[in-house]
């Protein structure tokens, strides 16, 4: 069973930088695609970013291009999103979610499609 814990939300004042970070206690996630989602009170979960099991080609929400970057430490099993120029609109709880082998899923900006969910971990940005 994959269970994916994140960690490192908290609050931040606009233009501030924190890193997320995802990890699979039991298992490696070196195997698996996997993407960070958001979701802001009252709306629908958001893609924010992607990184392929190799972890050589990246795909980001249009929102967040430029500022956010998503990497992954396979000897740390381990994948982190580093959010930088945060704005108040970036305020939500953050997803990391994994897409398991063998049939990677082609359409990665849809939360439907990946088959492990952590437990979220809250961001807030301040004005």
């Amino acid at each position: 069973q994959v269970q994916l814990v994140e960690s490192g939300g908290g609050l931040v004042q606009a233009g501030g930088s924190l890193r997320l970070s995802c990890a699979d206690s039991g298992r490696t996630l070196s195997r698996y695609s996997m993407a960070w989602f958001r979701q802001a009170p009252g709306k629908e979960r958001e893609f924010v970013a992607h990184i392929r099991w190799g972890g050589t080609n990246t795909d980001y929400g249009p929102s967040v291009k430029g500022r956010f970057t998503i990497s992954r430490d396979n000897a740390k099993n381990a994948v982190y999103l580093q959010m930088n120029s945060l704005q108040p609109e970036d305020t939500a709880v953050y997803y990391c979610a994994a897409d398991v082998p063998p049939n990677y899923t082609i359409h990665y900006t849809r939360a439907m499609d990946y088959d492990y969910w952590g437990q979220g971990t809250q961001v807030t940005v301040s004005s």
